[in-house]
């Protein structure tokens, strides 16, 4: 009796110093970093008395968000130095020279660990690294990391999600939540889709009309294309402080934030508080159905481009990136091929039909060129939807291709920087098991994208020269907001297939196995558990 006792009374000891609830981390994560090479020396501790050592003033936040993700995955609370430290330490480090744009180094051995980049990105992504090599499934008093050096770079220099808020608004903090689920993921992109023919989303000081109405509808579609409507008034818009707010909070996090204002078509919004910008003059509403609509922005009217330069100015000051998107996705020509003026300036500007286009696709290149002329002149540049390539856009514009592998060979060949987001990979509103019982009831598009799938895609076409292959610059997924009106709904159509994509970004083709991936899987899905994100379970 004596000796259980005493065996109990050690146990209770061991636990009191931490030696009952120590973990181990593990380097195989998603994404897979380039290069793993376990040495063979003792383990790094992680312990309540470790520091983040940092010297650069620029890297403070990122040593402020590595205490954060150590308290996340393990309990422990760790705290920051700008002192040098030599021993039980991770030691935070700008470098000249030696590591790609966004890679980093990881060096572990027993005294400390040591994360080097040549920019602040680069450290982002060593700290996410790190972070998810953690063991999220034990709060632990100690957590041995294996003694190894990481070397890493993502292969592709644009990674994006898009979430789109002109058919449902999301509130500030779901799209900060949004954003943090983007950095779990290595992602540098948030397409934020703004305005749309079922809702304006963003503050245009000098046209107030654009919120006051633009941004409300007087209810919404039930299913698609049913003719049933809930007849809910419904609206929400961000201000410019919250764009501004949205930005900043994104830029932490080494996401840019390009908005997207669509034009000329799914401009109903727009047209609605500014009907002189249309073809036929109105009546315009905002509209509360689905689909194509065939009223867009008169490209004949001058009218139209005073209003249209008047928003990018806005647009302009409060989003920072180098590229707008302006869609100009799905406008059909009907009304066009209708309107006085707009066939007067297909005459007056000497536009033609050709083999390939008619000549009110080619009044769009115009609109398009006209549009991207003023955004140059501000520092800017434009990408679009494939549209804008079939309409004779300039070489200079960015084309969003979500068509498949031809049209990225067209436009790589053409000269464009292309961002892969194809349909049949990339669009995570469509139902992610075979099985639609098991599925939000969304749209009936019978079409399934499994995380399998998502996993194949390879954004760059054989048979490109080296120029061609450079001009693909990115992939992107796409979470269009038809029926997709909450957060929750949001994370459970991207989760887990956004990590799926995230290696398609980041790591090259030759270390792609899908199977691999799927037992790396669970380490990312305990950090979704974590922070209580939505996420679809029983994949394969």
């Amino acid at each position: 009796m004596k000796q259980i006792i005493s065996a109990l009374t050690l146990t209770a000891i061991a636990c009191i110093n931490g030696h009952a609830t120590t973990a181990d981390s593990d380097f195989r994560i998603v994404p897979i970093p380039k290069s793993i090479e376990l040495q063979s020396g003792k383990p790094f501790i992680l312990t309540g008395s470790t520091v983040v050592s940092y010297q650069d003033n620029a890297l403070q936040r990122n040593a402020v968000f590595l205490t954060e993700y150590i308290k996340d995955g393990t309990g422990i609370t760790v705290s920051t130095t700008q002192q040098k430290t030599k021993s039980n330490a991770i030691q935070l480090e700008l470098v000249d020279a030696g590591i790609e744009p966004e890679g980093y180094r990881i060096a572990v051995n027993d005294k400390k660990i040591t994360i080097s980049a040549t920019d602040k990105a680069g450290i982002f992504y060593g700290i996410q690294t790190l972070r998810k090599s953690l063991p999220y499934d034990s709060q632990a008093d100690t957590v041995r990391v294996p003694s190894a050096i990481i070397n890493d770079h993502p292969r592709m220099s644009y990674r994006g999600m898009l979430l789109d808020c002109g058919r449902h608004f999301f509130p500030v903090e779901d799209i900060k939540t949004f954003i943090d689920i983007l950095a779990l993921h290595n992602m540098n992109i948030f397409h934020w889709h703004l305005t749309e023919d079922q809702g304006w989303r963003f503050e245009v000081k000098k046209y107030p009309e654009l919120t006051e109405i633009g941004s409300k509808r007087r209810g919404t579609e039930i299913g698609w294309c049913c003719g049933l409507n809930d007849n809910k008034p419904y609206g929400g818009y961000y201000t410019q402080d919250d764009c501004r707010e949205i930005v900043s909070y994104a830029a932490d996090r080494n996401i840019t934030v390009i908005p997207e204002i669509d034009m000329p078509g799914h401009t109903q919004s727009l047209l609605a508080c500014f009907p002189e910008a249309g073809c036929t003059g109105g009546p315009y509403e905002v509209s509360d159905h689905w689909g194509v609509h065939e009223d867009i922005l008169c490209a004949g009217s001058e009218r139209t481009f005073e209003i249209v330069e008047d928003i990018l100015d806005e647009v302009c000051d409060v989003f920072p990136s180098a590229y707008i998107n302006i869609g100009g996705d799905e406008a059909p020509k009907t009304r066009w091929q209708a309107c006085p003026k707009c066939q007067q300036r297909i005459s007056d500007e000497g536009i033609k039909a050709s083999d390939n286009r008619t000549a009110e696709s080619a009044l769009q290149g115009y609109f398009t060129k006209r549009v991207e002329k003023y955004l140059n002149e501000k520092g800017r540049k434009i990408i679009g939807w494939n549209e804008i390539l079939e309409s004779g856009a300039n070489a200079s514009s960015g084309i969003m291709n979500r068509y498949g592998e031809e049209a990225t060979i067209e436009a790589a060949k053409s000269g464009h920087n292309v961002i892969v987001n194809t349909t049949a990979f990339c669009y995570f509103d469509y139902p992610q098991r075979a099985d639609l019982r098991l599925e939000p009831k969304l749209f009936p598009l019978g079409f399934c994208i499994p995380i399998s799938r998502v996993y194949q895609l390879e954004p760059i076409p054989a048979g490109l020269t080296a120029e061609e292959e450079a001009n693909i610059i990115g992939v992107q997924a796409n979470v269009w907001g038809e029926f997709i009106s909450n957060l929750m709904l949001a994370q459970y159509q991207m989760l887990p297939r956004m990590a799926a994509t995230c290696e398609t970004q980041w790591i090259a083709p030759d270390q792609k196995v899908y199977h691999d991936f799927m037992r790396r899987l669970p380490k990312m899905t305990k950090i979704y558990d974590t922070h209580s994100y939505v996420w679809c379970h029983g994949l394969e």
